[in-house]
């Protein structure tokens, strides 16, 4: 239920527009429908949108995940909606949270994860780079605590690299931090919300995107702008996975908001946006090329119950960081529904593109005819393009691995909850498949799983079910080469059972070292597995109030689509997700002395 804040009354009484209706009445008739607790849309619920600040709720509004909304809006009203809702500003962090002298030049030859993962996706992370043992992970122990200012989602993947940790926040903020101490060595304000692993070039530069669609240079010395553009001009396109970086070219996936913003307004002309990989020269920004996941542009199509105009094709949005095959100069990319009809060849797919041109080589789609938006999971489902729907999105761009006898594979998953084995050196062909979970909306595989050096590949499960929190959840090992199930630990039952947000399910991406597997929860665990036999050695609850090293309020929530980044013997991992799940604003760190 909405409770209107003092500045909200205050607001209201000197002579807001709202006319005749009541605060309580405006949110229920603009926004109860997809805020309701119980919502499937992952949209936060009003006890979550209470913790935000009210500048994000506004920033939401008027060119957000809520445009949709906020265009139906006076300035006024969006204005008065977002100071009744959220918190007041947050207090800057102290000068005590800042670093003692001038940041070091970074140093290559440290330890170091720099962006979301290898060139083939593996999420494996050597021992000697590592710096932890299996028999040394159950030891782990917090050493610090750094806590977001202003925000209750901690969805930015850290990456650690020359002695510094560097992670995006909610907000638009990017931290450069000390990794053993957590102190803050610069800070750069993004135009929007930052939720990729950032990644370093041996130029010194740190690149990353945001959730508006722009890329950024930044001098990983000093956080320095040197060039920011667009990845698209699309104006609902936002990054949400991490670039690769190559060879002087930076690879950006891009996703786009047509999907959420089409369950907001019925009125909404749905849908123009098509998925995308674009190129660019990573000393200029200049764009070198764009390979689009669906090659003819939107039309229009006809009219929604509502009258709005529809379009199509549209949708197979690229969510996460592609693959790169270095041998033979190809990148993968995994993609998502259409989000409009007619439907295509090239949604719920995997693509592979010529990387020095751009050209499509091939591609192998797995779930034909998957057309869907938020609007097919809500009441009015004018902008639904089908029902029933199947949305079985592959919210990675898979694993690549040389086997025995020098064949490859290319392994990836999807929300169905099925995994493919592919040859990338035939076109795609499937060598395996085996269904590992229930799949579904909010179910199946969702961020990708790690591949370590002895053929193995360890998947988390999601199949979240609000109604069941202790449904769902667990780990999988598979033999790569066959797609044989080694063995499948079951989620532990939540100690947050009652909580609102709760949930067993392992939608997270693992990250692997040899002998162990991590994996966070959306119960806000983060687990270390054991990987001959999949039983839990360590196990971290993150709901909790921590200490912060930057005088933050600090607190962890549930790991979505975060995963831990692990060198020099500490373990990094980002804790909170509003929406459907908990929130928290927690970036923690652990090493094997602790305190």
């Amino acid at each position: 239920m909405f409770r209107p804040t003092r500045a909200y009354w205050l607001m209201f009484l000197a002579g807001s527009v709202l006319g005749a209706q009541t605060p309580q009445a405006l949110f229920d008739m603009r926004c109860a429908t997809c805020h309701a607790p119980d919502n499937t849309l992952g949209a936060p619920s009003p006890q979550n949108l209470r913790q935000m600040s009210w500048k994000t709720i506004l920033t939401a509004l008027e060119n957000g995940k809520m445009k949709g909304i906020g265009d139906s809006l006076t300035p006024l009203q969006r204005e008065v909606i977002a100071k009744g809702l959220g918190t007041q500003e947050t207090a800057p962090m102290p000068a005590s949270a800042a670093c003692s002298g001038r940041a070091a030049a970074v140093a290559k030859s440290a330890p170091s994860w720099n962006g979301w993962a290898d060139a083939a996706n593996t999420r494996f992370q050597s021992a000697k780079a590592a710096g932890l043992a299996p028999q040394s992970v159950p030891k782990l122990k917090l050493k610090w605590a750094f806590g977001f200012p202003g925000v209750t989602t901690a969805f930015g993947t850290p990456i650690i690299y020359g002695g510094k940790v560097f992670v995006g926040a909610a907000d638009g903020a990017v931290y450069a931090l000390d990794s053993h101490s957590g102190c803050v060595y610069w800070t750069y304000t993004a135009a929007a919300g930052v939720r990729v692993a950032p990644v370093i070039g041996e130029n010194g530069r740190a690149y990353f995107g945001d959730l508006r669609g722009n890329v950024y240079a930044l001098n990983a010395v000093t956080g320095a702008l040197i060039w920011k553009t667009r990845a698209e001009e699309h104006p609902l396109a936002v990054i949400t996975g991490s670039p690769k970086l190559d060879a002087g070219r930076l690879y950006v996936p891009v996703s786009g908001r047509d999907e959420s913003i089409a369950a907001t307004n019925p009125s909404y002309q749905c849908c123009t946006f098509r998925g995308s990989v674009v190129a660019l020269d990573a000393a200029t920004g200049k764009r070198i090329w764009t390979a689009y996941a669906i090659p003819d542009t939107p039309k229009p199509t006809g009219q929604n119950p509502a009258g709005a105009k529809t379009w199509g094709p549209s949708g197979a949005a690229v969510w996460s960081s592609p693959t790169l095959d270095l041998k033979k100069r190809v990148l993968y990319a995994g993609t998502g529904v259409n989000y409009s009809n007619p439907p295509t060849g090239t949604s719920d797919a995997i693509l592979a593109f010529d990387m020095d041109s751009g050209r499509l080589l091939w591609s192998r789609q797995f779930t034909a005819s998957d057309s869907y938006n938020f609007a097919c999971g809500g009441k009015d489902k004018a902008n639904c393009p089908k029902d029933p729907f199947i949305d079985a999105d592959l919210g990675s761009s898979g694993i690549l691995r040389t086997l025995g006898g020098g064949h490859r594979i290319l392994m990836a998953s999807d929300k169905s909850g099925m995994v493919y084995g592919l040859d990338p050196d035939r076109q795609g062909r499937i060598l395996w498949k085996r269904k590992i979970a229930a799949g579904g909306v909010t179910g199946g595989t969702m961020w990708g799983g790690a591949s370590d050096e002895q053929g193995m590949a360890y998947i988390g499960i999601s199949d979240f079910t609000a109604a069941k929190p202790e449904a769902g959840g667990g780990l999988v090992a598979l033999q790569l080469a066959t797609g044989e199930v080694l063995w499948k630990t079951p989620a532990p039952k939540p100690t947050c059972l009652g909580v609102q947000g709760c949930s067993a399910a392992q939608p997270a991406p693992v990250t692997a070292i040899p002998g162990v597997a991590f994996l966070g929860s959306w119960d806000g665990h983060i687990r270390a597995y054991e990987t001959k036999t999949g039983a839990i050695i360590w196990d971290f609850d993150t709901v909790q109030d921590f200490p912060s090293v930057n005088g933050v309020k600090t607190y962890g929530g549930s790991i979505n689509s975060m995963a831990p980044a692990i060198a020099g013997g500490m373990l990094y991992i980002t804790s909170g997700y509003s929406g459907a799940a908990m929130p928290g604003n927690a970036l923690l760190a652990f090493s094997l002395d602790g305190e």
